[in-house]
Protein backbone atom coordinates (compact mmCIF):
# COMPACT_ATOMS: atom_id res chain seq x y z
CA UNK A 1 0.00 0.00 0.00
CA UNK A 2 1.36 3.29 -1.05
CA UNK A 3 1.45 6.20 1.32
CA UNK A 4 0.19 9.53 0.59
CA UNK A 5 2.61 12.22 0.90
CA UNK A 6 2.82 16.16 0.46
CA UNK A 7 6.66 17.04 -0.24
CA UNK A 8 6.77 14.81 -3.31
CA UNK A 9 10.03 13.64 -3.88
CA UNK A 10 11.84 11.45 -6.59
CA UNK A 11 15.13 9.36 -6.32
CA UNK A 12 17.46 9.08 -9.29
CA UNK A 13 20.24 7.38 -9.01
CA UNK A 14 23.32 9.28 -10.16
CA UNK A 15 25.68 8.21 -12.83
CA UNK A 16 27.95 9.11 -15.69
CA UNK A 17 25.96 9.17 -18.54
CA UNK A 18 23.61 12.11 -18.98
CA UNK A 19 20.06 10.48 -18.35
CA UNK A 20 20.24 11.53 -14.66
CA UNK A 21 20.72 15.18 -15.18
CA UNK A 22 17.81 15.03 -18.12
CA UNK A 23 15.68 13.46 -15.08
CA UNK A 24 16.10 16.72 -12.53
CA UNK A 25 15.37 19.19 -15.06
CA UNK A 26 12.32 17.58 -15.94
CA UNK A 27 11.14 16.72 -13.05
CA UNK A 28 12.27 19.89 -10.13
CA UNK A 29 11.09 22.61 -12.32
CA UNK A 30 7.75 20.87 -11.76
CA UNK A 31 7.99 20.92 -7.45
CA UNK A 32 9.11 17.72 -7.22
CA UNK A 33 12.10 17.37 -4.86
CA UNK A 34 14.85 15.58 -6.38
CA UNK A 35 17.43 13.01 -4.55
CA UNK A 36 20.55 12.56 -6.33
CA UNK A 37 22.03 9.25 -4.87
CA UNK A 38 25.58 7.77 -6.26
CA UNK A 39 28.46 6.24 -4.82
CA UNK A 40 30.41 9.33 -6.56
CA UNK A 41 30.11 13.07 -5.64
CA UNK A 42 31.76 13.17 -8.68
CA UNK A 43 28.54 12.55 -10.83
CA UNK A 44 27.67 15.49 -12.98
CA UNK A 45 24.15 15.31 -11.79
CA UNK A 46 25.47 16.27 -8.21
CA UNK A 47 26.46 19.46 -9.41
CA UNK A 48 23.08 20.09 -11.17
CA UNK A 49 21.23 23.41 -10.06
CA UNK A 50 17.95 20.93 -10.36
CA UNK A 51 19.59 18.74 -7.73
CA UNK A 52 18.15 19.20 -4.06
CA UNK A 53 19.27 16.75 -2.20
CA UNK A 54 22.70 14.35 -2.70
CA UNK A 55 23.05 10.84 -1.02
CA UNK A 56 25.83 8.54 -0.75
CA UNK A 57 25.20 4.78 -2.14
CA UNK A 58 27.34 2.04 -2.01
CA UNK A 59 28.70 0.91 -5.45
CA UNK A 60 26.25 -1.71 -7.25
CA UNK A 61 29.58 -2.42 -8.94
CA UNK A 62 30.76 -4.38 -5.98
CA UNK A 63 27.95 -4.06 -3.52
CA UNK A 64 25.12 -4.38 -5.19
CA UNK A 65 22.92 -6.25 -2.19
CA UNK A 66 23.83 -3.04 0.00
CA UNK A 67 22.93 -0.89 -3.07
CA UNK A 68 19.40 -2.39 -3.25
CA UNK A 69 19.44 -2.13 0.79
CA UNK A 70 20.01 1.26 0.69
CA UNK A 71 17.51 1.92 -2.38
CA UNK A 72 14.76 0.09 -0.17
CA UNK A 73 15.73 2.53 2.93
CA UNK A 74 15.08 5.49 0.81
CA UNK A 75 12.16 4.43 -0.58
CA UNK A 76 11.05 4.29 2.83
CA UNK A 77 11.11 7.96 3.55
CA UNK A 78 7.64 9.13 3.66
CA UNK A 79 8.21 11.35 1.01
CA UNK A 80 9.80 9.75 -1.60
CA UNK A 81 7.43 8.91 -3.98
CA UNK A 82 9.20 6.76 -6.70
CA UNK A 83 12.86 6.16 -8.09
CA UNK A 84 13.79 6.08 -11.38
CA UNK A 85 15.98 3.24 -12.96
CA UNK A 86 18.73 4.63 -15.02
CA UNK A 87 20.99 1.13 -15.33
CA UNK A 88 20.99 -2.15 -15.33
CA UNK A 89 22.01 -2.63 -12.14
CA UNK A 90 18.99 -0.19 -10.95
CA UNK A 91 16.43 -2.23 -12.94
CA UNK A 92 17.92 -5.56 -11.73
CA UNK A 93 17.50 -4.40 -8.01
CA UNK A 94 13.96 -2.93 -8.40
CA UNK A 95 12.52 -5.77 -10.27
CA UNK A 96 13.85 -8.19 -8.19
CA UNK A 97 12.61 -6.90 -5.25
CA UNK A 98 9.32 -5.29 -6.79
CA UNK A 99 7.47 -6.74 -3.95
CA UNK A 100 8.97 -5.29 -1.48
CA UNK A 101 9.43 -1.86 -3.19
CA UNK A 102 5.26 -2.35 -3.52
CA UNK A 103 5.06 -1.63 -0.10
CA UNK A 104 6.53 1.75 -0.31
CA UNK A 105 6.69 3.57 -3.59
CA UNK A 106 5.34 3.64 -6.69
CA UNK A 107 6.75 0.81 -8.89
CA UNK A 108 6.07 1.63 -12.82
CA UNK A 109 8.84 -1.31 -14.12
CA UNK A 110 8.55 -4.96 -14.83
CA UNK A 111 8.19 -7.80 -12.62
CA UNK A 112 11.33 -9.65 -12.46
CA UNK A 113 9.97 -12.66 -14.97
CA UNK A 114 9.29 -10.15 -17.50
CA UNK A 115 12.66 -8.84 -16.66
CA UNK A 116 14.01 -12.15 -17.48
CA UNK A 117 12.23 -12.05 -20.77
CA UNK A 118 14.52 -9.33 -22.09
CA UNK A 119 17.90 -10.09 -19.79
CA UNK A 120 17.90 -13.52 -21.73
CA UNK A 121 18.53 -13.27 -25.39
CA UNK A 122 17.43 -16.48 -26.17
CA UNK A 123 13.86 -15.40 -24.58
CA UNK A 124 14.24 -12.05 -25.91
CA UNK A 125 14.83 -13.39 -29.67
CA UNK A 126 11.94 -16.46 -29.37
CA UNK A 127 9.71 -13.24 -28.00
CA UNK A 128 10.12 -11.75 -30.95
CA UNK A 129 9.90 -14.63 -33.45
CA UNK A 130 6.63 -14.55 -31.71
CA UNK A 131 5.68 -11.46 -32.36
CA UNK A 132 6.79 -10.87 -35.93
CA UNK A 133 9.55 -9.19 -35.48
CA UNK A 134 12.85 -9.71 -37.58
CA UNK A 135 15.69 -10.67 -36.04
CA UNK A 136 19.50 -11.23 -37.42
CA UNK A 137 20.26 -14.92 -37.68
CA UNK A 138 21.34 -15.73 -34.11
CA UNK A 139 22.38 -19.42 -32.68
CA UNK A 140 24.29 -20.78 -29.95
CA UNK A 141 27.85 -21.07 -30.32
CA UNK A 142 27.82 -24.72 -30.27
CA UNK A 143 25.07 -24.48 -32.70
CA UNK A 144 26.64 -22.12 -35.00
CA UNK A 145 28.39 -23.47 -37.99
CA UNK A 146 29.11 -21.03 -40.94
CA UNK A 147 32.53 -19.54 -39.58
CA UNK A 148 32.94 -17.74 -43.47
CA UNK A 149 30.47 -14.86 -42.46
CA UNK A 150 31.08 -11.87 -40.57
CA UNK A 151 29.74 -12.57 -37.21
CA UNK A 152 29.80 -11.29 -34.10
CA UNK A 153 29.76 -13.43 -30.23
CA UNK A 154 28.17 -12.23 -27.92
CA UNK A 155 26.53 -12.73 -24.11
CA UNK A 156 23.78 -15.28 -24.07
CA UNK A 157 22.60 -12.86 -20.75
CA UNK A 158 22.90 -8.99 -20.10
CA UNK A 159 22.67 -9.46 -16.54
CA UNK A 160 24.89 -12.63 -14.98
CA UNK A 161 24.00 -14.67 -11.94
CA UNK A 162 23.73 -17.74 -9.89
CA UNK A 163 20.32 -18.47 -11.87
CA UNK A 164 22.13 -18.33 -15.45
CA UNK A 165 25.86 -19.43 -14.93
CA UNK A 166 25.21 -21.64 -11.80
CA UNK A 167 28.37 -22.47 -9.44
CA UNK A 168 30.63 -20.84 -12.05
CA UNK A 169 29.44 -17.54 -11.25
CA UNK A 170 31.96 -16.81 -9.13
CA UNK A 171 34.96 -17.20 -11.36
CA UNK A 172 33.36 -16.35 -15.29
CA UNK A 173 33.75 -13.45 -17.06
CA UNK A 174 29.99 -12.93 -18.68
CA UNK A 175 32.19 -10.65 -21.26
CA UNK A 176 30.16 -8.28 -23.60
CA UNK A 177 30.18 -8.62 -27.82
CA UNK A 178 33.36 -9.17 -30.02
CA UNK A 179 33.99 -8.91 -33.77
CA UNK A 180 34.77 -12.87 -34.82
CA UNK A 181 36.62 -12.43 -38.24
CA UNK A 182 35.22 -14.31 -41.13
CA UNK A 183 37.51 -17.85 -41.43
CA UNK A 184 38.76 -17.66 -37.91
CA UNK A 185 36.63 -19.31 -35.66
CA UNK A 186 36.45 -19.17 -31.74
CA UNK A 187 38.00 -21.94 -29.38
CA UNK A 188 34.28 -22.89 -28.39
CA UNK A 189 35.79 -24.80 -25.22
CA UNK A 190 37.94 -21.80 -24.39
CA UNK A 191 35.40 -19.37 -24.87
CA UNK A 192 32.98 -21.24 -23.00
CA UNK A 193 34.98 -21.90 -19.90
CA UNK A 194 35.94 -18.41 -19.98
CA UNK A 195 32.37 -16.50 -20.29
CA UNK A 196 30.61 -19.37 -17.85
CA UNK A 197 27.80 -20.15 -20.09
CA UNK A 198 27.22 -20.40 -23.68
CA UNK A 199 27.08 -17.35 -25.48
CA UNK A 200 25.31 -16.73 -28.80
CA UNK A 201 26.63 -16.11 -31.99
CA UNK A 202 24.66 -13.67 -34.49
CA UNK A 203 25.09 -12.89 -38.24
CA UNK A 204 26.92 -8.98 -38.61
CA UNK A 205 24.62 -6.53 -39.99
CA UNK A 206 26.58 -4.30 -42.26
CA UNK A 207 24.66 -0.74 -41.26
CA UNK A 208 26.21 1.01 -38.55
CA UNK A 209 23.51 3.10 -38.12
CA UNK A 210 21.11 2.28 -34.83
CA UNK A 211 17.61 2.98 -35.05
CA UNK A 212 15.91 3.18 -31.27
CA UNK A 213 12.21 3.07 -30.46
CA UNK A 214 11.52 4.56 -26.98
CA UNK A 215 8.67 3.32 -25.11
CA UNK A 216 6.74 4.30 -21.72
CA UNK A 217 4.09 0.97 -21.14
CA UNK A 218 1.36 0.82 -18.37
CA UNK A 219 0.54 -3.11 -18.32
CA UNK A 220 1.13 -3.69 -21.92
CA UNK A 221 -0.16 0.10 -23.08
CA UNK A 222 1.89 2.46 -24.63
CA UNK A 223 1.95 5.55 -22.76
CA UNK A 224 4.79 7.69 -25.05
CA UNK A 225 7.13 6.93 -27.80
CA UNK A 226 9.76 8.55 -29.37
CA UNK A 227 12.23 7.42 -32.38
CA UNK A 228 15.90 8.65 -33.36
CA UNK A 229 18.60 6.85 -35.78
CA UNK A 230 22.21 7.53 -34.34
CA UNK A 231 24.54 9.11 -37.26
CA UNK A 232 27.73 8.93 -35.22
CA UNK A 233 28.85 6.76 -32.02
CA UNK A 234 32.16 7.12 -29.82
CA UNK A 235 33.54 5.09 -32.01
CA UNK A 236 33.59 5.21 -36.56
CA UNK A 237 32.42 1.74 -35.93
CA UNK A 238 29.48 2.87 -33.23
CA UNK A 239 29.20 2.67 -30.08
CA UNK A 240 27.29 4.55 -27.48
CA UNK A 241 25.21 7.95 -28.88
CA UNK A 242 27.84 11.08 -29.76
CA UNK A 243 25.45 11.84 -32.24
CA UNK A 244 21.58 11.19 -33.04
CA UNK A 245 18.37 12.39 -34.92
CA UNK A 246 14.46 12.65 -34.49
CA UNK A 247 12.84 10.50 -36.61
CA UNK A 248 9.34 8.73 -37.07
CA UNK A 249 9.21 5.64 -39.25
CA UNK A 250 5.87 3.57 -39.14
CA UNK A 251 7.51 0.30 -40.01
CA UNK A 252 10.25 0.82 -36.53
CA UNK A 253 7.01 1.57 -34.52
CA UNK A 254 5.03 -1.26 -35.73
CA UNK A 255 8.29 -3.80 -34.67
CA UNK A 256 8.65 -1.97 -31.77
CA UNK A 257 5.04 -1.96 -30.55
CA UNK A 258 4.75 -5.68 -31.41
CA UNK A 259 7.57 -6.65 -29.31
CA UNK A 260 6.69 -4.93 -26.25
CA UNK A 261 2.48 -6.15 -26.69
CA UNK A 262 3.83 -9.62 -26.92
CA UNK A 263 5.78 -8.99 -23.89
CA UNK A 264 3.20 -7.88 -22.11
CA UNK A 265 5.32 -4.90 -21.04
CA UNK A 266 5.29 -2.45 -18.50
CA UNK A 267 7.54 1.00 -17.59
CA UNK A 268 10.22 2.27 -19.75
CA UNK A 269 12.07 0.31 -22.65
CA UNK A 270 14.63 1.30 -25.47
CA UNK A 271 14.12 -0.99 -28.29
CA UNK A 272 17.19 -1.48 -30.64
CA UNK A 273 17.08 -1.75 -34.31
CA UNK A 274 19.61 -2.45 -37.19
CA UNK A 275 18.14 -1.76 -40.71
CA UNK A 276 19.39 -4.79 -43.20
CA UNK A 277 20.73 -3.53 -46.50
CA UNK A 278 19.92 -7.10 -47.65
CA UNK A 279 16.13 -6.52 -47.52
CA UNK A 280 15.58 -2.91 -45.65
CA UNK A 281 13.49 -5.03 -42.35
CA UNK A 282 14.30 -3.87 -39.08
CA UNK A 283 16.61 -6.63 -36.78
CA UNK A 284 16.14 -6.73 -33.36
CA UNK A 285 19.42 -6.28 -30.93
CA UNK A 286 18.16 -5.96 -27.68
CA UNK A 287 15.71 -3.54 -25.66
CA UNK A 288 17.34 -1.79 -22.26
CA UNK A 289 14.85 -1.75 -19.67
CA UNK A 290 15.49 1.29 -17.94
CA UNK A 291 16.28 4.99 -19.30
CA UNK A 292 18.62 5.48 -22.05
CA UNK A 293 21.75 7.80 -21.85
CA UNK A 294 20.78 9.94 -25.09
CA UNK A 295 17.25 10.76 -22.68
CA UNK A 296 17.98 14.88 -22.86
CA UNK A 297 17.60 14.79 -26.73
CA UNK A 298 14.18 12.94 -26.19
CA UNK A 299 13.44 15.89 -23.88
CA UNK A 300 14.56 18.88 -25.95
CA UNK A 301 12.16 17.13 -29.33
CA UNK A 302 9.47 17.06 -26.93
CA UNK A 303 9.28 13.59 -25.64
CA UNK A 304 9.47 14.85 -22.13
CA UNK A 305 9.98 10.90 -20.87
CA UNK A 306 10.47 11.59 -17.10
CA UNK A 307 7.78 13.95 -16.39
CA UNK A 308 5.49 10.91 -18.21
CA UNK A 309 7.41 8.59 -15.88
CA UNK A 310 5.95 10.36 -12.56
CA UNK A 311 2.72 10.82 -14.28
CA UNK A 312 2.68 7.00 -14.66
CA UNK A 313 3.89 6.57 -11.46
CA UNK A 314 1.22 8.83 -9.57
CA UNK A 315 -2.12 7.42 -11.42
CA UNK A 316 -1.94 10.55 -13.22
CA UNK A 317 -3.44 10.97 -16.87
CA UNK A 318 -1.53 12.58 -19.73
CA UNK A 319 -3.65 15.41 -20.74
CA UNK A 320 -2.83 15.64 -24.30
CA UNK A 321 -1.77 13.25 -26.81
CA UNK A 322 2.55 13.62 -26.23
CA UNK A 323 4.25 14.66 -29.76
CA UNK A 324 7.99 15.36 -30.65
CA UNK A 325 9.19 17.23 -33.41
CA UNK A 326 10.90 15.25 -36.26
CA UNK A 327 14.15 16.35 -37.85
CA UNK A 328 16.11 17.53 -34.63
CA UNK A 329 19.46 16.72 -33.94
CA UNK A 330 21.85 16.29 -30.62
CA UNK A 331 25.43 16.02 -29.20
CA UNK A 332 27.04 14.67 -27.06
CA UNK A 333 30.34 16.68 -27.30
CA UNK A 334 32.52 13.81 -25.33
CA UNK A 335 31.17 11.26 -27.57
CA UNK A 336 31.87 13.61 -30.21
CA UNK A 337 35.58 14.03 -29.39
CA UNK A 338 35.98 10.32 -29.20
CA UNK A 339 34.28 9.80 -32.42
CA UNK A 340 36.78 11.97 -33.88
CA UNK A 341 40.07 10.40 -32.19
CA UNK A 342 38.17 6.58 -33.54
CA UNK A 343 38.94 8.06 -36.74
CA UNK A 344 42.41 9.70 -35.87
CA UNK A 345 43.80 6.56 -34.37
CA UNK A 346 41.78 3.57 -34.52
CA UNK A 347 41.43 0.65 -36.93
CA UNK A 348 37.95 -1.83 -37.87
CA UNK A 349 39.22 -3.91 -41.03
CA UNK A 350 35.37 -4.85 -41.16
CA UNK A 351 34.05 -1.36 -41.05
CA UNK A 352 34.95 1.44 -43.50
CA UNK A 353 36.84 4.48 -41.50
CA UNK A 354 36.21 7.72 -42.96
CA UNK A 355 38.71 9.92 -43.64
CA UNK A 356 39.59 12.19 -40.77
CA UNK A 357 38.73 15.59 -42.91
CA UNK A 358 35.46 14.30 -43.53
CA UNK A 359 34.77 13.60 -40.36
CA UNK A 360 35.77 16.67 -38.55
CA UNK A 361 33.77 18.53 -41.28
CA UNK A 362 30.48 16.67 -40.99
CA UNK A 363 30.91 17.03 -36.93
CA UNK A 364 31.09 20.43 -37.23
CA UNK A 365 28.72 20.90 -39.68
CA UNK A 366 25.76 19.24 -37.45
CA UNK A 367 27.16 21.43 -34.60
CA UNK A 368 26.67 24.55 -35.94
CA UNK A 369 23.30 23.57 -37.27
CA UNK A 370 21.90 21.28 -34.18
CA UNK A 371 23.00 22.79 -31.41
CA UNK A 372 21.71 20.75 -28.96
CA UNK A 373 23.79 19.12 -26.30
CA UNK A 374 23.23 16.52 -23.81
CA UNK A 375 25.29 18.57 -21.08
CA UNK A 376 25.71 21.97 -21.77
CA UNK A 377 22.76 24.19 -21.14
CA UNK A 378 23.12 28.07 -20.31
CA UNK A 379 20.84 27.18 -17.04
CA UNK A 380 22.41 24.54 -15.57
CA UNK A 381 26.29 24.69 -17.10
CA UNK A 382 28.28 22.83 -14.04
CA UNK A 383 27.30 19.46 -14.88
CA UNK A 384 28.86 19.55 -18.38
CA UNK A 385 31.92 21.10 -16.74
CA UNK A 386 32.14 18.28 -13.83
CA UNK A 387 31.62 15.90 -17.25
CA UNK A 388 35.07 17.35 -18.49
CA UNK A 389 36.81 17.19 -15.23
CA UNK A 390 35.80 13.39 -14.94
CA UNK A 391 36.85 12.75 -18.68
CA UNK A 392 40.63 14.65 -17.94
CA UNK A 393 40.56 12.39 -14.89
CA UNK A 394 39.62 9.36 -16.14
CA UNK A 395 42.64 9.94 -19.37
CA UNK A 396 45.12 10.28 -16.77
CA UNK A 397 44.29 7.61 -14.70
CA UNK A 398 44.74 5.25 -17.85
CA UNK A 399 47.82 7.24 -18.77
CA UNK A 400 49.24 6.34 -15.11
CA UNK A 401 48.15 2.26 -16.01
CA UNK A 402 50.01 2.43 -18.74
CA UNK A 403 47.95 4.18 -21.39
CA UNK A 404 44.81 2.69 -22.81
CA UNK A 405 44.86 -0.51 -24.78
CA UNK A 406 45.00 -0.85 -28.20
CA UNK A 407 41.58 -1.89 -29.89
CA UNK A 408 40.89 -4.36 -32.68
CA UNK A 409 37.86 -6.41 -34.43
CA UNK A 410 38.43 -9.40 -32.07
CA UNK A 411 38.30 -7.01 -28.43
CA UNK A 412 36.20 -4.12 -29.31
CA UNK A 413 33.90 -4.28 -25.82
CA UNK A 414 30.27 -2.69 -25.89
CA UNK A 415 28.06 -0.32 -24.46
CA UNK A 416 25.64 -0.93 -21.88
CA UNK A 417 23.13 -0.74 -24.64
CA UNK A 418 24.06 -2.87 -27.11
CA UNK A 419 27.37 -3.98 -29.66
CA UNK A 420 30.07 -2.14 -30.62
CA UNK A 421 29.54 -2.08 -34.00
CA UNK A 422 25.63 -1.08 -33.93
CA UNK A 423 25.97 1.46 -31.36
CA UNK A 424 24.21 2.16 -28.17
CA UNK A 425 23.21 4.37 -25.24
CA UNK A 426 24.97 3.21 -22.54
CA UNK A 427 28.52 2.79 -20.33
CA UNK A 428 30.79 0.50 -20.27
CA UNK A 429 30.24 -3.31 -18.67
CA UNK A 430 30.26 -3.46 -15.62
CA UNK A 431 31.11 -6.32 -12.91
CA UNK A 432 28.91 -6.31 -9.56
CA UNK A 433 29.54 -8.28 -6.40
CA UNK A 434 26.67 -9.64 -4.30
CA UNK A 435 22.91 -8.94 -5.68
CA UNK A 436 19.52 -8.08 -3.75
CA UNK A 437 18.03 -11.30 -1.83
CA UNK A 438 21.60 -13.31 -2.47
CA UNK A 439 21.69 -13.19 -5.33
CA UNK A 440 24.57 -12.04 -6.76
CA UNK A 441 25.29 -10.57 -10.10
CA UNK A 442 27.87 -8.92 -12.89
CA UNK A 443 26.23 -7.03 -15.34
CA UNK A 444 27.26 -7.45 -19.29
CA UNK A 445 25.55 -5.04 -20.48
CA UNK A 446 25.31 -3.87 -23.52
CA UNK A 447 20.99 1.59 -24.08
CA UNK A 448 15.88 8.60 -44.74
CA UNK A 449 16.37 11.88 -44.02
CA UNK A 450 14.60 13.35 -41.28
CA UNK A 451 11.66 16.14 -41.98
CA UNK A 452 10.96 19.08 -40.06
CA UNK A 453 7.30 17.80 -38.96
CA UNK A 454 5.72 16.58 -35.87
CA UNK A 455 4.64 13.60 -35.31
CA UNK A 456 2.22 11.67 -32.68
CA UNK A 457 3.16 9.07 -30.68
Amino acid sequence: MQRHRDDASVLVPGIDAPSTVACLRSLHPRGIRTIVGSESRSTPAASSAYRDEFVTLPDPDTELAAYGDALLSLAERPTVRTIVPVREEDIYVLAKRKAAFADEIATPWPDFETLRRVQDRVELFAAAETAGVGTPETELLDQWTDWSRETIVKPRYTVASPTYLGARFEDAEIGSTAYQRPGTPPDEQAVVEKRGHTPLVQERIADSREFGFFALYDRGDPVATFQHCQRRGWKYCGGPSAYRESVHIPELETAGRALLSELEWHGLAMVEFLRDPADGEFKLMEINPRFWSSLPFSVRAGADFPYYYWQLAMDEPISSEPTYEVGLGGHLLRGELSYLHSVATEEYPLVDRPSLGTAAREVATSLVRQPRFDYAVADDPVPFFQDGVNLVRAWLESRSDGGPRTETERDVEVGTDTETEIGGDGADPTETGSAADGDPTRSAQTDGGPRSDSRRR
